[in-house]
């Protein structure tokens, strides 16, 4: 048996002593009560036989002494003859309880449970829990949960579907006029003076004293990050040997895709993990053609004098040199090529299809719109658009519940797995995704590179991941959510530890 089962089992018994203590004290209440009703009942039959008593004698003109006890004796024992039967003494069990000694522990206590149980047939081998509950206990839980930790169908009407598709409009809107291909609209133009400001200040948070006179500050700050981190996995040509190349084993590395094809520029938990790997192993690992290729590199030798420190200073080279290919290299012309959004770099294993006039696969594809500009840069545009049609849904859903439903604002905040909401963001991400998906197929033109470059990836995978919430939702409906369950756990436990503060 688990501990908490073990104890369970410890309050069953308990609780079974003390419904045995309450039905002991019912016994003992009736028998008072059946006392007090005797004496009553005995005391009102002497007064009637007294007063019959007094007449009859009174009747003959016969007069006693009051202090005379002999009456009283005679009219005693004629009570008793009669209700003796009646004051027999109710014989009433002693309680039993659970034996425990001074020293005695959880072991010994648990065992003195079980012979409880034993000698008073009780079940120890079913649910403990479900016999602790009242009804009423029961009733109440099984409520709370179908009310708030069950999945449900959404109950939209019209008006929620028309908010949604609204918000999901907009959003499109604001893609298609400001957002638009890579580095063009207004928000990405935007977004790249954001990461220079980004890539300016990190360089001078790492000591960096400022750009000479008459230089580019942006450049500058590039030069010194990639001077002060450098790492063996920056290979930029397929063809060349040395430092610069893979010798041919990649075979269509280029400076443009370089940070696309090398795991360890994309900035995630796997880059994180191939950046790590390649400077203790002296590899740089790549990805071309649906294939993980992994070449050696010169001598690397990471700072610090045991491993943990080896992994830090690893972990520090990392991020110093994602922040240095953050806004295109020091050399580079025009706006240059960043690094990968998160994952991007993963499409390049979805090596199948056959697309435009050189038959590319679909990660020959997703390279060619990286080296146009759809790089992180250009993701922190893409996802204006998705958090838009995110708020404005959210706040409309606030709104409605307050507005027309006549809500509290508390019960109005639009967190968690409501399914009205649920349906509402998936409705309006859906329709930013239909908008966007409509404006690159018009002016893409049939080719593929150009339906990519101004499709909004984060949009269709944020609908994506609603559509599969939703399904799973429509597909449980009835059962527990474990996830909002979890949510109402860790609730109750922070409330707990608030209170145990408080006491402390």
């Amino acid at each position: 048996m688990t501990k908490h089962r073990t104890e369970a089992y410890a309050l069953l018994a308990q609780k079974h002593q003390q419904s045995a203590a309450q039905k002991k004290m019912g016994e003992i209440k009736s028998g008072v009560e059946a006392l007090n009703g005797l004496r009553d009942e005995n005391i009102q039959t002497f007064n009637d036989l007294d007063a019959e008593l007094d007449a009859l004698l009174e009747g003959v003109g016969i007069e006693f002494d009051p202090d005379d006890s002999f009456v009283d004796t005679e009219i005693q024992a004629l009570l008793e003859s009669n209700h003796g039967d009646r004051n027999a003494a109710r014989k009433i069990s002693l309680l039993e309880v659970i034996e425990l000694e001074d020293e005695s522990g959880w072991s010994q206590y648990l065992a003195s449970v079980e012979c409880y149980a034993y000698r008073n047939d009780l079940d120890l081998t079913g649910d403990p829990f479900s016999a602790l509950l009242t009804e009423s206990q029961r009733i109440a839980i099984e409520k709370r949960i179908d009310e708030d930790l069950t999945y449900k169908n959404a109950q939209c009407d019209k008006y929620d579907y028309m908010l949604a598709g609204t918000c999901g409009l907009l959003a499109g809107l604001v893609d298609i006029l400001f957002v638009g291909v890579p580095g063009k609209g207004k928000i990405g133009e935007t977004a790249d003076q954001a990461m220079d400001g980004v890539i300016v200040n990190t360089a001078k948070l790492l000591g960096w004293s400022g750009p000479r006179a008459g230089s580019d500050p942006k450049a500058s700050a590039i030069g010194y990050l990639e001077r002060n981190f450098k790492v063996n996995y920056d290979q930029t040509h397929g063809n060349a040997p040395g430092s610069k190349g893979t010798g041919g084993k990649v075979k269509h590395l280029t400076p443009t895709n370089h940070h696309v094809k090398n795991l360890g520029h994309s900035p995630d938990l796997i880059g994180l993990l191939f950046s790590i790997i390649n400077q203790f192993n002296n590899t740089s690992t790549f990805v071309d053609d649906g294939r993980l290729i992994t070449i050696d590199t010169d001598s690397y030798e990471l700072q610090g004098n045991n491993f943990p420190a080896k992994v830090f200073s690893g972990f520090c080279n990392w991020l110093g040199h994602l922040a240095s290919d953050m806004g295109g290299s020091s050399g580079s012309s025009g706006r240059g090529t960043g690094i990968p959004m998160p994952f991007y770099s993963m499409l390049q294993f979805l090596n199948f299809g056959s697309f435009g006039q050189h038959k590319d696969t679909f990660a020959k594809v997703a390279v060619k719109v990286f080296e146009q500009g759809y790089d992180l840069r250009h993701g922190m545009a893409l996802a204006v658009p998705v958090m838009i049609a995110e708020l404005f849904t959210r706040m409309a859903w606030s709104f409605k519940q307050n507005l027309y439903h006549g809500k509290d604002w508390s019960d109005c905040i639009p967190v968690g797995a409501n399914p009205e909401l649920r349906r509402m963001l998936l409705v309006a991400h859906g329709s930013l995704c239909m908008v966007d998906g409509v404006d690159a197929g018009l002016r893409s033109g049939g080719n593929m590179v150009q339906f990519m470059l101004r499709a909004n990836v984060l949009a269709w995978a944020r609908f994506g991941f609603l559509a599969i919430k939703e399904t799973r939702a429509w597909y449980a409906t009835g059962s527990l959510d474990i996830d909002a369950a979890n949510g109402q756990l860790d609730r109750e436990y922070q409330v707990l530890l608030s209170r145990d503060r408080t006491a402390c």
